[in-house]
């Protein structure tokens, strides 16, 4: 390969890793993008030095943008992913604000679910005397048919505590499994696919995978649909914190504290930095911190914070 053509391939390489890192930055700013995407970018910017020097070079031109941006007063009616886009799609990223999120926690089946809670919402649910529903944010409830005069409910997405003190019998399916619990309180979580199921009081029984399990107090499973876990003793109170407007953080990475703050704030907090990513976190947050999470983040671990319009923080 002669020196010209080693040039062009050089300068081709370098046009199409700044055009991702430009789409990247679109996504962000849509409203659009989900813990998923965040982690994506993630391992996008580790791929190499000059991927991360490409999203850094053009954030910076993102930031030179903003002045312009906050000018506009009307979200665009569409907006184009492509290279030609970019400085268009930079000075209406404020619209963000004004755009409903598109991705449904729950896909599809989190559509029209009977019960619903958004960003930061937390909501009780009386199913019948005996059986109250509370719950966490952005979460998803689809009414089964009953058995046997029994109440049913399918946890689509999400977090719920299911409070059942009468002898009128509760099954709940999630994922692959089926809980089924008369006198007990539980918490359950159905977040990317995964499920964990802990009993906070009295006895249930979990059906996964063709694998039975007796759940009494303090115990706690996990399975998708590939796998199921054994049972572990927990801490039962740090998983229901929510239910007092606290997040806990037990020898968690930071990676996934910043996962788990994402589903209770408007926005999105993006980590960027692998290796600042896998430290481990002690912290208890309350919800009402959480507006000013990146900044404590920031302060603690010294990360560089960036912010963008629709109130997505970078932390570098």
């Amino acid at each position: 390969m002669n020196t010209t053509s080693l040039t062009d391939s050089r300068a081709g390489e370098t046009a199409r890793l700044y055009s991702e890192a430009q789409d990247w930055l679109i996504l962000l700013t849509s409203g659009r993008a989900t813990a998923a995407d965040a982690r994506a970018l993630r391992q996008w910017c580790a791929q190499s030095p000059e991927h991360a020097l490409a999203f850094e070079r053009s954030k910076s031109m993102w930031q030179s943008l903003k002045p312009a941006a906050l000018q506009l007063q009307h979200p665009p009616a569409a907006r184009h992913f492509g290279r030609r886009a970019f400085l268009g799609a930079a000075i209406a990223a404020s619209a963000a604000f004004f755009l409903v999120r598109e991705t449904v926690p729950g896909g599809f089946s989190g559509l029209g679910a009977d019960y619903v809670t958004e960003v930061g919402e937390q909501r009780r649910i009386d199913l019948s005397d005996g059986i109250r529903l509370e719950l966490n944010t952005q979460t998803r409830i689809n009414r089964l048919s009953s058995s046997g005069g029994s109440p049913q409910i399918e946890l689509v997405s999400g977090e719920v505590e299911v409070v059942a003190h009468s002898r009128e019998l509760i099954r709940v399916q999630a994922g692959p499994g089926w809980l089924q619990a008369e006198q007990a309180r539980f918490n359950l979580r159905h977040i990317d696919r995964s499920i964990c199921v802990t009993c906070i009081e009295g006895v249930l029984t979990v059906q996964v995978q063709g694998r039975n399990f007796r759940l009494e107090s303090g115990r706690q499973l996990t399975y998708d649909t590939q796998h199921t876990g054994e049972l572990q003793t927990v801490d039962a109170a740090s998983v229901i914190a929510w239910r007092s407007k606290i997040l806990v953080f037990n020898d968690a990475t930071l990676a996934s504290v910043i996962d788990e703050i994402n589903r209770y704030r408007p926005g999105m907090l993006v980590l960027l930095n692998t290796a600042l990513g896998k430290r481990k976190v002690q912290a208890r947050f309350s919800l009402d911190q959480l507006a000013g999470v990146a900044l404590l983040i920031r302060d603690a671990y010294g990360a560089k914070c960036t912010e963008l319009p629709g109130g997505v923080v970078l932390l570098s």
